[in-house]
C-alpha cells in the first residue's frame, strides 16, 4: 500500500522483453536505501516488486497485464518517473490509500497556468467516469490528488508548485499518456451497488 505523495524522482536504466513480460530496470538511491528482495516499490504509480537491486538502482518484473493497462511499454532508458516506497504502519497518510493496481490510463488534454499552480485535464472512459467525483481522490502516475472538476468524459486536476517540481507532472504536455488509479472507496461502493442491483433484479424475476 503507498499513500501517493512522492518521495523521490527516478529515472529508467533499461527495460528487457520477455515473451510475456519484461524486466524494469530503475535507478532510485532513496528508494533502495532500505528495500529488499520482495520490497514493493511504486513506479509511476504501478507497484512494483523488487527482485534485484544495487547501490542506487534497482529490477523489477513487469507482468502482461500491467504493460497492457499502464504507459510502462518499452520506455526509453532515461525517462523520469514517480517513486514511492511502500507506506510503513504508524506513516502519517499524508496523502489517500493508493494499491499501485492501475485503472488504466488517460491523455492529458489541456493545461492552464494559474498565478501559482496549473489545472491539467485528462479524458476520462465511460468505465472509469462512476469512480471519479469532484472533491474526491485520484493517483495520476502515483502522485495522491484531488479532482478539482469533473464531467462526462474528462476530469481536472489542480497542481500546486511543489507537485509541479517534485513529480514528473510538472513536465506533461497535452497528448501525453498517464497511468490513473481511482480511489479504492468508490471501488467498493461501486461493486456493492452492482451486486445490490443484480439482487433486485433476480427477486423480481422469481415466479
Amino acid at each position: 500500500m503507498f499513500t501517493g505523495i512522492i518521495e523521490e524522482l527516478g529515472e529508467i536504466l533499461g527495460w528487457e522483453s520477455q515473451s510475456d513480460a519484461a524486466r524494469l530496470t530503475v535507478r532510485g538511491p532513496l528508494a533502495v536505501s532500505d528495500a529488499r528482495h520482495g520490497d514493493s516499490i511504486s513506479v509511476s504509480g504501478v507497484c512494483l516488486t523488487v527482485v534485484d537491486k544495487g547501490e542506487d538502482w534497482f529490477t523489477a518484473d513487469v507482468m502482461a497485464q500491467t504493460i497492457a493497462t499502464s504507459t510502462l511499454k518499452n520506455p526509453v532508458a532515461g525517462t523520469r518517473v514517480n517513486l514511492e516506497r511502500a507506506a510503513q504502519v504508524g506513516d502519517r497518510l499524508g496523502g489517500h490509500i493508493v494499491q499501485g493496481h492501475i485503472d488504466g490510463t488517460s491523455q492529458l488534454l489541456s493545461v492552464t497556468a494559474g498565478g501559482a499552480w496549473r489545472v491539467l485535464r485528462f479524458t476520462l472512459s465511460p468505465e472509469l467516469a462512476p469512480l471519479v467525483t469532484g472533491k474526491g481522490s485520484i493517483a495520476i502516475d502515483g502522485v495522491s490528488l484531488t479532482v478539482s472538476a469533473v464531467g462526462d468524459d474528462w476530469f481536472e486536476v489542480s497542481l500546486i508548485p511543489e507537485t509541479l517540481t517534485a513529480t514528473t507532472l510538472g513536465e506533461r504536455s497535452p497528448g501525453d499518456l498517464v497511468n490513473i488509479e481511482t480511489d479504492i472507496l468508490a471501488r467498493h461502493v461501486a461493486r456493492m451497488l452492482q451486486l445490490g442491483s443484480q439482487l433486485t433484479n433476480n427477486e423480481r424475476s422469481e415466479p
